[in-house]
């Protein structure tokens, strides 16, 4: 089974806010393979299930607000008993332009807090990520909480729409030939 995890938080009024990247993600993916999101509270997230080709596919929306989003992961890992190597972390990422989206294999949480309490809970930092690039302020005044909760742009908008190939790709051609397709990008 791959566990695919868009991380974001939940609520009316993050729905379109950078922060909630890896949500939408998602939920573009779900759109695509006409599915649907259904509450599991055992869990603390929305999941849905589906295949693609012939793999087992979980989707997961954690619903514990993005600092707590570790606590959904493991919750799913050890009830599906999924490896690190099968789960997909989506999530924005203010290293990357918008516009820009790649996979990372691996690393440190870069002071995102939802991947910061993943790595925390599970005792790992192996898991591999889809990142959405969000971008930085240009006014130094603006303050970082208030950046990845602000309006998502055009650019942006666009990765989210292409992230459901990505993820179809990482899924079906696996993580190296897919690091080749979009890293480059």
């Amino acid at each position: 089974m791959k566990l695919i995890v868009g991380l974001g938080n939940p609520g009316k009024e993050y729905v379109r806010t950078r922060h909630n990247a890896g949500f939408l993600a998602l939920d573009a993916l779900a759109e695509k393979l006409d599915i649907f999101w259904a509450a599991k509270p055992e869990f603390k997230a929305e999941v849905a299930k589906t295949f693609i080709e012939t793999n087992r596919v979980l989707l997961a929306k954690p619903k514990t607000y993005m600092n707590l989003s570790g606590q959904s992961v493991v919750a799913l890992m050890n009830f599906y008993k999924v490896e690190p190597d099968d789960v997909l972390l989506v999530q924005d990422d203010m290293d990357r332009v918008p516009g820009q989206m790649d996979f990372l294999p691996q690393g440190g949480d870069a002071g995102h807090n939802g991947i910061a309490s993943i790595f925390e809970l599970t005792g790992r930092q192996d898991f591999t990520r889809l990142r959405i690039g969000i971008g930085r302020p240009d006014n130094k005044e603006i303050k970082t909480e208030d950046w990845v909760l602000g309006g998502l742009n055009p650019e942006t908008v666009k990765m989210i729409e292409a992230a459901p190939e990505a993820i179809t790709d990482w899924i079906t051609i696996g993580l190296q030939k897919a690091m080749n397709k979009w890293n480059a990008k």
